[in-house]
């Protein structure tokens, strides 16, 4: 698949991970269409790069099907979608204050884990029907994992079972979607610098980065970005989880 045939949806692109796959992709020449719940900064966002906006909230099905139908006729099909919405919840499964609440953890598996599969087999179903390349590829789907679901901290319970399960899912799914020639992966970023982080602030930061193996630094959103174009572009590659972390492994 080359770039400048891609026609994606990008869930989150309104910043982070998410709005820098969106400016890597737009860059190389594909259409792409931002999907947030944030209507101000996603329709900014959008205009900046030249890309279109569709307000999405991806736990909702009647939400994602109108953003995906609206995206697919506003770039006339759709090829990839790249799901990068997700929260970060930090919860101990029993603090000071008793166990974990019931609500936080429905919420960060509903947001990052049922959002992910909720908008990957919607969008699989409008890519079924594009015409197949010389492969039989019609679409590519590729969702957002974390090393946490690897390495899960204290207090990330919630966090990492939703990442567990992306990784979980990406087998799977890449078997079920087979048949229609819809490929399915999933990348597991380590520490990346996206505003989120920064809003803790320089030495917070260099602390995370010291236990980095090579290169000592955080990671760089547009290296995630260009994890996702790797992807798109080797059509091999499907139903595995490739980290992105400068070989961090958490204690």
């Amino acid at each position: 698949m080359d770039l400048t045939g891609v026609k994606a949806v990008v869930t989150g692109g309104a910043s982070g991970l998410g709005n820098a796959t969106a400016r890597f992709l737009a860059a190389s020449g594909a259409q792409i269409v931002l999907l947030d719940r944030d209507t101000a900064r996603g329709t900014e966002q959008a205009a900046e790069i030249g890309a279109g906006f569709q307000e999405c909230d991806v736990t909702d099905e009647g939400s994602v099907q109108a953003a995906l139908s609206a995206a697919a006729d506003h770039m006339g099909g759709l090829t990839a979608a790249i799901n990068c919405a997700g929260i970060a919840t930090a919860e101990k499964t029993l603090g000071r204050n008793g166990p974990h609440g019931l609500d936080s953890w429905k919420r960060t598996i509903d947001i990052n884990l049922t959002g992910s599969f909720n908008v990957g087999r919607l969008a699989a179903e409008i890519m079924s029907k594009n015409t197949p390349d010389a492969d039989g590829q019609r679409g590519v789907i590729v969702n957002t994992a974390s090393i946490a679901a690897f390495e899960g901290q204290k207090g990330q319970a919630a966090y990492a079972a939703s990442k567990g399960g992306i990784a979980a899912l990406a087998l799977p799914m890449a078997r079920d979607l087979a048949s229609v020639g819809v490929r399915c992966m999933a990348i597991a970023p380590g520490i990346f610098r996206t505003p989120m982080l920064e809003s803790l602030g320089q030495e917070v930061m260099d602390g995370l980065a010291a236990d980095v193996t090579f290169p000592k630094r955080l990671g760089d959103p547009q290296e995630y970005a260009r994890t996702v174009g790797f992807i798109l572009t080797c059509p091999y590659l499907n139903g595995s989880v490739i980290r992105i972390d400068g070989a961090l492994r958490m204690p």
